[in-house]
């Protein structure tokens, strides 16, 4: 068993985590946030222009900001542990470490988001932040003058394009499919005279030694081997949700995102989830940082349930 017992435990530190963090330590709740790091998918964002009182900021800035709210208040953070596990127990939920450390909590709001999806090919992994990148706006203006790829047809990749032409020498587009995205989107990109789009191509390898070389692509029609000679490439094939500490636990929809209520709930009494690892289909910040503090909210008034402490109707707190 654990030591301390914690009234909630959030698990991730992207705006839904962060933000439900302050939530609950403003309704006075043993509160522990513990997560791989902290900032999840903004700190890939370079611009942010539809966060509400801020025509713009850098994501990480943005994220700094929320960090530094989060620290005015007397919550326990853990940042770094891998999480081994999650179980439920009579009293709440039991979270393992893969060090061995268990925290105990009498509810759990999991915030755990996305994360890119991975090609799975030779030279990919090896190189990664030597060319390879899965955050166009982020890592895009370190290109400019050079040959890139985007592999990806949906409007992620085309969006990634779109930035990239106006920087880069030439921008290839690989797709395994007829371009999905916008249309608008495609028109632009087929404008663009350093824009070359192959479809219906797979990606098979990323070549280089240190640094990003090529990459070589087969036709699907006629097998037909290229290689592309490019300096980066950028990978724009969609992203995974961080939902396999749950699965078992709570229902997972045909994507992996943790199905919930408009309330947050997961349908395991305490437990709620909140961000882009639902399947709450608007993946946005200000979206998430809304759904952090309504599962806050739904966590305490469970608490309140649980002690026997219900408000009288109406008189719910803003």
């Amino acid at each position: 068993m654990g030591g301390r017992m914690y009234d909630v435990i959030i698990i991730g530190a992207g705006s839904s985590g962060l933000t439900a963090a302050v939530y609950s330590a403003r309704k006075n709740l043993k509160t522990l946030l513990t997560s791989k790091d902290i900032g999840g998918q903004l700190n890939w964002t370079l611009g942010v222009e539809n966060y509400m009182g801020y025509q713009f900021i850098e994501g990480p800035e943005l994220i700094h900001k929320f960090e530094e709210q989060v620290k005015q208040f007397p919550i326990d953070i853990v940042i770094g542990e891998n999480l081994r596990g999650i179980s439920r127990t009579d009293s709440g939920f039991e979270v393992r470490t893969e060090g061995g450390v268990v925290y105990q909590g009498l509810t759990l709001i999991v915030c755990t988001g996305k994360r890119p999806r991975s090609l799975d090919v030779p030279g990919e992994k090896e190189l990664i932040g030597r060319g390879v990148s899965y955050c166009a706006t982020c890592d895009g203006p370190l290109f400019k003058g050079l040959k890139v790829a985007v592999i990806g047809g949906g409007n992620s990749a085309l969006e990634a394009a779109d930035d990239l032409i106006k920087i880069a020498e030439r921008v290839y587009v690989v797709s395994l499919t007829p371009l999905t995205g916008d249309q608008i989107l495609i028109d632009r990109i087929k404008a663009s005279p350093n824009a070359v789009i192959l479809t219906q191509c797979e990606t098979l390898a990323v070549m280089g030694d240190k640094l990003v070389k090529g990459i070589t692509v087969k036709q699907l029609r006629g097998n037909e081997m290229t290689n592309l000679d490019v300096e980066g490439v950028f990978v724009e094939i969609g992203l995974i949700p961080n939902s396999d500490l749950v699965k078992g636990l709570v229902v997972l929809n045909g994507h992996g995102e943790i199905e919930v209520s408009c309330s947050n709930e997961t349908g395991v009494p305490g437990l709620y989830a909140a961000g882009d690892v639902t399947n709450v289909p608007e993946k946005q910040i200000v979206v998430a940082a809304g759904e952090g503090a309504k599962a806050a909210l739904q966590a305490h008034r469970y608490l309140q349930r649980l002690t026997r402490r219900d408000p009288p109707p109406g008189s719910g707190t803003l």
